[in-house]
This record gives C-alpha cells, sequence and structure tokens, in this order.
C-alpha cells in the first residue's frame, strides 16, 4: 500500500540484512563481487533453471580461500580441498554454525606436521594499520 508519493516500503533479507552487511564491509575497504562473477567462481550452471543454479557449486571461492590460508598460514600443508571439505561437513545447525564462527575468529587449528603440533587457522587477516591491506 502506498502513501502519497512514497514507494511500497515492503521488508527483504536483502534490504535489511544482506545491503547493510554489503556496505559495512564496502566502508572498511573490501570489495563487493558482482554476482554474475560470484556465481561463475563457485562453480554454478548458469544454463540451469534459476532455482537449480546453485546445485553442485560451492559456498566459497574454492581458489581463493585455500590462497589465502596457505598465504596467511605459511605451515599449513593439507592437501588442496581439505579445508573446504571440512567446512562442507559442518553441521547445518547451531553447533556446525558456532564451529564455522570459530574458524572465522581465528579459533580454528591445523596440524603443522613438520613440528609435530597444532597451530592456530587463520582465515581473516586483520590488519587494522593498513587499510588496504583488509583481505579474507
Amino acid at each position: 500500500m502506498r502513501k502519497g508519493n512514497l514507494p511500497d516500503a515492503k521488508p527483504s533479507e536483502h534490504k535489511t540484512v544482506q545491503a547493510r552487511i554489503l556496505g559495512y564491509a564496502e566502508d572498511i575497504g573490501w570489495i563487493t563481487v558482482p554476482r554474475e562473477e560470484a556465481e561463475r567462481r563457485r562453480g554454478y550452471d548458469p544454463e540451469s533453471a534459476p532455482m537449480d543454479r546453485a546445485k553442485g557449486g560451492s559456498l566459497f571461492f574454492d581458489d581463493l580461500l585455500d590462497a589465502k590460508v596457505r598465504e596467511f598460514n605459511p605451515r599449513y600443508s593439507d592437501g588442496e580441498g581439505a579445508l573446504l571439505g571440512k567446512f562442507r561437513h559442518l553441521h547445518s545447525d547451531i553447533y556446525g554454525n558456532r564451529e564455522f564462527v570459530d574458524h572465522l575468529r581465528n579459533r580454528g587449528k591445523f596440524f603443522d606436521h613438520d613440528e609435530n603440533r597444532e597451530r592456530d587457522l587463520v582465515l581473516i587477516y586483520y590488519d587494522f594499520e593498513t587499510s588496504g591491506n583488509r583481505s579474507y
């Protein structure tokens, strides 16, 4: 319903959540990836119907995640796709969410085979000194 010249104010997830998160990320220097590029990088099937496009696609930019994990954790030596496999097998409940948030807070662990010990796994490098150095 419209009042005067105001457009319908229909709430949506994009309007109330996603747009704000994207705005905050851009404000601190992160780069927004256009939807088409994101779908391509995640392995979506562009020939499929919109509701089937994501089947078989990844939740992540697999190549970027693997590259950044190795950049931020030089001693990380697990095979390519090992961490992605771990993330894909997280439970889709509050416990899986909690475990994933722990990883985002750099509380995950990996085993350093050379030193025979666990190390902290850095997924997000927080460099607050250099605004151009915010990486994920």
